[in-house]
């Protein structure tokens, strides 16, 4: 990436994931890194990314973990190409819900162990809360977020629980909620000219059902050391970048539990104020790519999520 201009760094959140994500990928250097993921969190990483099916991918707490590792390992073999001689170009992070603890880790937040436990108990406690109080999770398609936030109020006058859950990019916002309030909402998506697309998900994430979880991970975030300064990172919770210093990252990550994702004003803050041009998506799945399109018309936008990606 030498020569690259201002660079952010974007990496995706649970959703991404997909059977056998990893099989390109397991003849990098990077790989080894699924092995130490696996000691940090008892879980066998290398199972999740080759072998578990799309069925097992779908409990929350196994889906985080497997994102966050392949991001990880895609992280680490960009960085393999990097020029010691040549500044890479990147100047910020940020990362979609789960993607936050990639972006904390790649700036110099969080270590690796640490980051990697972190995701393991809040992928529990985000499965356990979900099963308490079960929900599910919608994009609304050609919706902006006054539209969504109409929708949402109706819903709720009707004695529906439904949230504004992430405000990815222009016309494009997801609602989280019950079963019932996200039926409700589908069977008026008509009404404002919004297409409903269900999300397979294992819960209502990003609303006040994920409460529960926040107790759990308040505990594991307050027992982990955060660096006192790092690379900027852009916050899901207020869309502001972060260098260290005074900001609370464990009051910022169990906000994130049920407070909506900002995410296009986070892209926005990337390119308007940190100056970034250029967005590279490291992970599983090109999601955040169509997003930064979205929202900037003057951003070069590349997704790797192969080995061979070019980066030019």
């Amino acid at each position: 990436m030498s020569g690259a201009p201002p660079t952010a760094l974007l990496f995706p959140g649970q959703g991404a994931q997909r059977a056998a994500m990893g099989e390109p990928w397991r003849d990098v250097e990077a790989w080894r890194l699924a092995e130490e993921i696996s000691a940090h969190t008892g879980t066998d990483v290398e199972e999740l990314l080759l072998k578990a099916d799309d069925a097992t991918l779908r409990e929350t707490d196994l889906a985080q973990l497997a994102v966050f590792s392949l991001s990880v390992i895609v992280l680490h073999h960009v960085r393999s190409w990097e020029d010691p001689e040549e500044p890479s170009g990147v100047v910020a992070y940020a990362g979609h819900s789960l993607g936050e603890y990639v972006a904390l880790y790649a700036a110099g937040a969080l270590t690796l162990p640490d980051a990697a436990r972190l995701v393991a108990v809040r992928g529990r406690a985000m499965r356990q809360a979900a099963q308490r109080d079960p929900g599910t999770m919608a994009v609304l398609v050609r919706a902006d977020a006054d539209t969504a936030r109409t929708m949402v109020e109706a819903a709720r006058t009707a004695g529906h629980r439904v949230w504004v859950a992430n405000l990815n990019a222009p016309g494009q916002v997801v609602v989280s909620g019950s079963h019932e309030g996200i039926d409700h909402v589908e069977s008026r998506a008509g009404d404002y000219d919004a297409k409903v697309l269900r999300v397979a998900v294992g819960g209502a994430f990003h609303t006040p059902l994920m409460a529960p979880a926040g107790e759990e991970l308040a505990r594991a975030l307050l027992a982990v050391p955060f660096a006192a300064s790092h690379e900027p990172v852009v916050a899901n919770v207020d869309a502001r970048a972060y260098r260290g210093g005074d900001v609370d990252w464990p009051e910022l990550e169990v906000r994130q539990l049920t407070s909506p994702v900002l995410w296009e004003r986070g892209v926005r803050t990337l390119h308007d104020t940190v100056g970034c041009v250029r967005f590279l998506e490291l992970g599983p799945g090109r999601a955040l790519t169509g997003m930064v399109r979205r929202t900037l018309s003057d951003a070069t936008v590349i997704t790797v999520n192969t080995p061979t990606t070019p980066l030019r």
